[in-house]
């Protein structure tokens, strides 16, 4: 995977993050390299050692400016425990770039459809001009003040700083394992995460074990664009879809995301 120059080995040296221009220190944490593939050759991210607080990822916002590193929340409290144990494969992840959002979701789709439904519909529109977003960081630092207040989102989330291009990359520039059920190779996914990025102010906000979640500056505020956009979810991450309605089904989810500022998904 192509990478940028990595800023956290300064963290070394400077554990404060004022080397990275933060107005403010950042708490005592961690740098990660080791994976399932053993030592990395540069750390992976930075995590903190105690959980997150209301704006705390607000504060870390200036390093995405100053130093190319972006804020997500890792959750720890579940059965694996930190993403040490998280079976990272940075080695074997490829770049996002490289692949196509619209020929991903039609693979997708193809393997996990119902012999009834109908072919890959396609990636539906952007909003429409007359509809700004909201400003996607501000509206992601305030989906992650409402996750790190709610214990049956996150159990005992902390503030990771990545280096990666942009929020969608952030689950290849790890190499997190996640959906390696759906696919192998999650810079495949993160193609489609840089897509609804730019279609709709998506951020990556929170990763687990194998659970994303993401915040939404603009989502489907119509029936006809929520079913568009269930198609994309159900090629994404089919299980959720099947697990976070009590029929189960498409419709039943596509009411339920009108509106929606966070997406979540995951894989088993």
């Amino acid at each position: 995977m192509a990478t940028l120059p990595n800023p956290l080995p300064q963290l070394a040296a400077d554990p404060s993050g004022r080397v990275l221009g933060l107005d403010i220190p950042l708490p005592q944490g961690r740098l990660i390299d080791a994976t399932d593939e053993g030592a990395w050759h540069e750390p992976l991210l930075w995590c903190a050692d105690e959980p997150a607080a209301p704006g705390a990822w607000a504060a870390v916002r200036p390093a995405r400016r100053t130093a190319g590193l972006l804020p997500v929340l890792l959750d720890v409290g579940g059965g694996p425990g930190g993403p040490e144990k998280w079976e990272l494969m940075p080695g074997e992840t490829s770049y996002p770039g490289d692949h196509d959002a619209d020929e991903v979701l039609a693979e997708f789709w193809d393997a996990c459809a119902d012999t009834d439904d109908p072919d890959w519909p396609g990636l539906t529109e952007a909003p429409a001009p007359d509809r700004p977003p909201g400003d996607p960081d501000a509206l992601a630092a305030t989906a992650a003040d409402a996750l790190v207040q709610d214990p049956s989102r996150l159990k005992d989330p902390r503030l990771a700083l990545v280096p990666a291009r942009r929020s969608a990359d952030i689950p290849a520039a790890i190499g997190w394992t996640g959906p390696v059920n759906h696919d192998s190779d999650v810079a495949r996914l993160c193609a489609v995460l840089r897509s609804w990025e730019d279609r709709f102010g998506i951020r990556v906000v929170a990763l687990t074990f194998d659970q994303l979640v993401l915040s939404v500056a603009a989502p489907p505020t119509t029936r006809a664009e929520a079913e568009a956009v269930t198609a994309e979810h159900f090629a994404f991450c089919p299980g959720t879809i099947r697990q976070s309605t009590p029929d189960g089904t498409r419709a039943a989810y596509a009411r339920a995301l009108l509106s929606e500022s966070t997406w979540s998904f995951w894989w088993d």
